[in-house]
Parts: C-alpha cells; sequence; structure tokens
C-alpha cells in the first residue's frame, strides 16, 4: 500500500484556504476581507488571549483600544506588545477591572482569555455592552453558566464565537470533506479520543503574601478564595477545581467538539467517568491523574482517556481522536491525520499547515503554537464573517456549550459514580436530584451566578 504525503508548503500555497473557508460554510470566497475596522478589547491579557488576540490582528484591520488583567506587570507589557503589533502603534488603555473598561469604551468586539472560572460573567457582560465575543473554551465551569451564554447570546443578538478553531485546522477541514463526509469511513461505531500529555502541574509552593501588583480578589473572583501560594498564571490554576474541570475540560473539550463536527452529534444520550488521582498525589493539584469517560449515542461510543503520567498509547497521536468506521479508520490530531482503509487501498496522511513565510512574526513572537496559528486565523476570520453576514460562526456559542456541558457531566459521574443523562430543554439531569444540585456551582459574593432568565 502506497502512502500519500503532500508537501506542507504546496499544501499551504494551494488547496488549504479554500478547502478551509469553503467547508466552513461560511458565506464568504476564500478571499474574505472584513470591511471595516473593528473596536477590539481584550479581558485576560495572558499567553492564550494575547495569541488570539494577535491573529485577530493578522488577519483584520482592528483598533486595539483597551486590556484588562488583575497583574499589572502582564497587562503593561501586554500594553506594550499590543502596540508594536496593531497599525496604529497606540498602547490600549489598561484596566485591572472588566467592568470599567465595558463602561468606558464602545466596543465591536470583545475577546475573553480569562480563566474558566470568569469566562460567563465576562462574556455575558460583554455582550450586554454590545459588543461581539470570540471567547476560550471550556466557555463555563458549570452547566448553567452555559445555558445563560446562550440565553444572552440570542437575548442580544451576538456573534459568538468559541475558540475550539479545530474545526478551522486545515487538514482536518481535509479530513472531515475528504475522508467523513466521502464515505470512506463506511459507519462510524466507535470513537476514541486521548490525552497523556504531563501537563498536571503538581506542585507544594508556599502560602506567601500577595505582591502589590496582583489583584488577587479580582483574579479570584466567583471562585472559592484559596491561600495565596504563588502567581496562578500558566499551568497552575489548571491544576485546580476551583477554577475549572482539569483535563477533561481543558482538553477533552477540543477532541469531543471535533468529533462532533465530523460526524454531526449533538448532546450524548448519557454520559459516564471514572477516575481519580491515581498516580500524582505527592502535591496540592486536585484535578484527576487518570480519568476515562463514555458519552453515548445512538450505536456509538465516545471514550475518551487521560494520563498525566506514563507514556502515549501512541507516540505518534498523544493528543488525538479516532474514528473507526467498517470500511477504515481516522486517526487525528492537531498536527496530522492519517487513513487507514481496511483491507486494500491507500493509505491518506496529511500533516499540520504552517503560514511561516506569509506571517513572519511568528516565529518571533513568544510562546507561539505555530501548529496552531493558522487554525486560529481561520477561526477569526469566520467569526468576522458571521459579524458581517448576521449569522451563526462555526463554532457558535450553542456548540461550545454542547461540548463543554458533555465534559463537565463526565467530572460529575465521576464525583457521583454513576451515569448521567441531561435534559437540555429542561435543563436539568434526569431523575437525579443530587447531580442537579452540582449543575450550578456556588458563587463566591458579591459575584452573582448568572440564569437563563435574568441575563
Amino acid at each position: 500500500m502506497e502512502t500519500l504525503n503532500l508537501n506542507r508548503r504546496k499544501f499551504i500555497q494551494g488547496v488549504s484556504a479554500t478547502i478551509a473557508l469553503s467547508t466552513l460554510g461560511t458565506k464568504a470566497n476564500p478571499v474574505f476581507t472584513p470591511v471595516k475596522t473593528y473596536k477590539v478589547a481584550l479581558i485576560g491579557t495572558g499567553w492564550y488571549g494575547k495569541s488570539d488576540l494577535f491573529r485577530l490582528i493578522q488577519v483584520a484591520s482592528v483598533d486595539v483600544v483597551a486590556l484588562c488583567d488583575p497583574d499589572q506587570n502582564i497587562l503593561k507589557a501586554a500594553g506594550d506588545l499590543v502596540a508594536k503589533r496593531q497599525e496604529s502603534k497606540q498602547i490600549p488603555k489598561l484596566y485591572g477591572d472588566y467592568r470599567k473598561l465595558l463602561a468606558e469604551n464602545k466596543l465591536d468586539i470583545v475577546l475573553v482569555g480569562s480563566p474558566d472560572h470568569w469566562h460567563a460573567l465576562h462574556a455575558i457582560e460583554a455582550m450586554k455592552s454590545g459588543a461581539h465575543v470570540y471567547v476560550q473554551k471550556p466557555i463555563s465551569v458549570d452547566i448553567i453558566e452555559g445555558e445563560a451564554m446562550i440565553a444572552a447570546a440570542r437575548k442580544y443578538n451576538k456573534v459568538v464565537q468559541v475558540g475550539t478553531q479545530r474545526k478551522s485546522t486545515p487538514h482536518l477541514i481535509e479530513a472531515k470533506k475528504n475522508i467523513v463526509d466521502a464515505g470512506l469511513l463506511g459507519k462510524v461505531s466507535h470513537v476514541e479520543m486521548c490525552c497523556y500529555y504531563h501537563m498536571r502541574n503538581n506542585g507544594n509552593p508556599p502560602v506567601e503574601p500577595v505582591p502589590a501588583f496582583f489583584d488577587y480578589e479580582m483574579w479570584t473572583g466567583p471562585a472559592p478564595m484559596r491561600p495565596y501560594d504563588g502567581l496562578p498564571h500558566i499551568r497552575w490554576w489548571r491544576t485546580f477545581n476551583e477554577y475549572g474541570n482539569g483535563i477533561v475540560g481543558d482538553m477533552c473539550v477540543h477532541m469531543l467538539d471535533t468529533v462532533r463536527w465530523m460526524l454531526k452529534l449533538g448532546w450524548p444520550k448519557r454520559v459516564s467517568s471514572q477516575g481519580g488521582i491515581y498516580v500524582q498525589k505527592e502535591g496540592k493539584s486536585n484535578i484527576s491523574d487518570t480519568q476515562s469517560a463514555v458519552f453515548e449515542y445512538d450505536e456509538l461510543n465516545c471514550v475518551w482517556q487521560h494520563r498525566s503520567w506514563g507514556t502515549p498509547a501512541n507516540n505518534d497521536y498523544p493528543w488525538a481522536f479516532i474514528l473507526y468506521g467498517d470500511k477504515g479508520t481516522l486517526f487525528g490530531s492537531t498536527m496530522k491525520y492519517r487513513f487507514v482503509p481496511q483491507g486494500k487501498g491507500e493509505k491518506i496522511e496529511r500533516d499540520v499547515v504552517y503560514e511561516k513565510e506569509k506571517y513572519p512574526e511568528d516565529l518571533t513572537e513568544e510562546r507561539i503554537e505555530l501548529n496552531a496559528a493558522p487554525a486560529t486565523r481561520l477561526h477569526m476570520l469566520d467569526f468576522l464573517n458571521a459579524i458581517e453576514n448576521n449569522s451563526r460562526p462555526i463554532a457558535d456559542i450553542e456548540e461550545g456549550h454542547i461540548s463543554t456541558a458533555s465534559c463537565i457531566l463526565a467530572n460529575m459521574s465521576m464525583k457521583l459514580g454513576r451515569p448521567l443523562v441531561y435534559d437540555p430543554k429542561k435543563r436539568e439531569v434526569v431523575n437525579d436530584k443530587e447531580a442537579n444540585t452540582l449543575l450550578r456551582r456556588p458563587y463566591r459574593g458579591p459575584w452573582k451566578h448568572p440564569e437563563v432568565g435574568n441575563v
């Protein structure tokens, strides 16, 4: 059997943009260009917030007028970087409180790059202020937050794009079109998803005074107030359930969302999960280091597995999905895909698209994910196209909610020790009073939990 492989440069210079934008389902053609200059603000100026903003700057005319972060050092550094990257060379106005930013600026777009426990409040208030929103995944830390975000988007008629940019990843778009939609897999009746990255930042740092440049009260917001044991940025906050939903909420949401998109799946019929802290018991981290989950559909189980220790099941696909059909198998990741037919036939492989020649500034950007940059740029173009056409984007808030909530249900199932069935129309877990108490997390005052009826 012959393996087909495309040269990366030929791929990006040839068909990638055409396939990407046409498959995204936008009304734009491959040379879609936004028609106006957008006034933009970013809430959460850490690593990925800035990365999203810089990708937007690369594909559209924007005036970044304001930035917000409770860490004054990170905020000032972000302001200086944005001034270098945006056309006006102006330093945006800098804020420590997002409410003041939204009150003092008339914005077209707000990017939400804050930690997970802030996503709902930041996004909803941005919509209420009149802005369209690009919010990072997972969209929420509990299920009712997500329901309220959908309600706000529909009430205020705002476009909300979720940062599940696998749906805008050129090689995965091609895989969906040429492998899945073309029927090469046949009937898909089993899916595996996994993450074997050692990303659980376990440790025992001492409690210490909060530095003067960091507003820990504002950073914590509606979450429980943990004793301060160092700056929570980058990976530390992700290791605590107080601020998110662990590796399932962080990494499974991407793969489940991609599988749902490829196979045209909605809500799972039932979700079950088992796991816990089996190996890495020495530190403060309280998220699972080992976990399995099953998302059940008609004649199809989508199975998730993560371990933050040991070796991957497949070194070529350490964070990935695998679609098993009766005619073939598709392996997919952020880096590549591989189709293996059943019986005789050709294997098909494609690599990630890079755009280093077109966007040389990518090569000097600190901590950039070069493999994700083209996907995020296409994701931003799809977002802007939806704004200009008053349509739904590829990663609309409702789709982001289904993927996020399904992962939250997995963690709830692991905690309760039983499968869960969620009814999205009634917004409740069927016949499970205890599970329903977990649909909304208690908020620390004075912050108020958003509800569907009061956005």
